[in-house]
């Protein structure tokens, strides 16, 4: 699979990576013997970056990477975690202190030394401005628990504060085929500034594969569910925003843009890894087979320029009038 440097780390990652936001929670169940699967079939697919967070099953996503990786140290993977969400998000939080703590766990949880790459979790958007929150993420570096930091953002606007900082690797953004507005400033600021671009929420929830209708209902503990309408977190995290009942329509249009051979999935990852600025996209899956068909997306022809354009018309006339000035 195609290898990319994320920003100033200078180390490489794979164009498709794997989200393990699933392997601890909010999506549904899933066991630690499936957890597992999924990791060993994307690493077997040549994935070579995971994304996880402290806070996602309080540490149970790192801990199964960290298994993971103890059976498979020669695997030559790149973990990124985040943190700064298991308290409440208040700037004067945002400590050496709790770095220091924070990290701690995180490397104990997934059994290393040092930490990859470390992101702010989505923080409040003051933390952005804040000289010292940033000196004390480059005593993290210094002090060898972390090799480099970067952000995970909800807006544009975040994301070029945090782009400005010299010391940030990279930036993690919500970005789709139903979320373009990263494409105006964020993705040239970050190409210019030498900053990794991560992708998250690539196929908007899973509105992308085109398998949701209308009547399509999910578990009571699938944030899909309980986070339709932003009662739990950001609204952009769940659908990216989208009114569900929308996004269905737009789906179907966008599936009809999907290549002999793919599926429309395939052709939601494959749009994103061909924009100009994107390091690296990292769907999730709950199944080995999930994960070996979000792979498979890297080796995908580039998409023709008139399903470039087709992607563009269909944003502008079903979604950008919901999502564009909010992210």
């Amino acid at each position: 699979m195609e290898q990319r440097i994320i920003g100033r780390t200078g180390q490489k990652v794979s164009v498709v990576g794997l989200g393990t936001w699933q392997l601890g929670a909010d999506w549904g169940e899933v066991t630690e013997k499936d957890a597992l699967a999924v990791l060993d079939a994307a690493v077997e697919s040549g994935v070579t970056f995971f994304d996880t967070a402290d806070v996602y099953g309080d540490g149970r996503s790192e801990q199964l990477i960290g298994a993971y990786l103890r059976d498979r140290p020669d695997a030559g993977l790149l973990v990124a975690t985040k943190m700064g969400r298991r308290v409440a998000l208040d700037p004067a939080l945002y400590t050496l202190d709790n770095f220091r703590a924070w990290t701690d766990r995180s490397r104990a949880n997934l059994g290393v030394d040092r930490l990859d790459l470390v992101q702010l979790h989505c923080p409040p958007t003051p933390v952005y401005s804040a000289d010292a929150v940033f000196d004390a993420l480059d005593t993290l570096v210094e002090e060898g628990r972390i090799a480099a930091y970067g952000v995970s953002v909800e807006t544009c606007e975040e994301a070029l504060t945090a782009i400005a900082r010299q010391g940030t690797a990279s930036v993690q953004i919500i970005f789709n085929a139903f979320r373009l507005k990263p494409l105006e400033q964020v993705l040239p600021a970050a190409a210019e500034a030498g900053v990794g671009i991560i992708v998250r929420v690539p196929l908007a929830s899973g509105l992308l594969s085109g398998r949701y209708t209308k009547d399509t209902a999910f578990p009571a503990d699938d944030h899909r569910t309980y986070n339709r309408h932003g009662e739990s977190f950001d609204q952009g995290e769940t659908f990216s925003g989208v009114d569900f009942a929308t996004g269905v329509e737009a789906a179907a249009e966008f599936a009809a843009l999907a290549p002999e051979g793919a599926t429309p999935a395939q052709t939601a990852l494959r749009w994103i890894i061909q924009q100009p600025g994107v390091t690296t996209v990292i769907p999730g899956a709950r199944s080995p087979e999930q994960a070996r068909a979000n792979a498979a997306a890297a080796a995908l022809a580039p998409l023709p320029e008139a399903a470039l354009r087709a992607v563009r018309e269909i944003y502008d006339g079903r979604i950008r009038a919901q999502v564009h000035h909010r992210w």
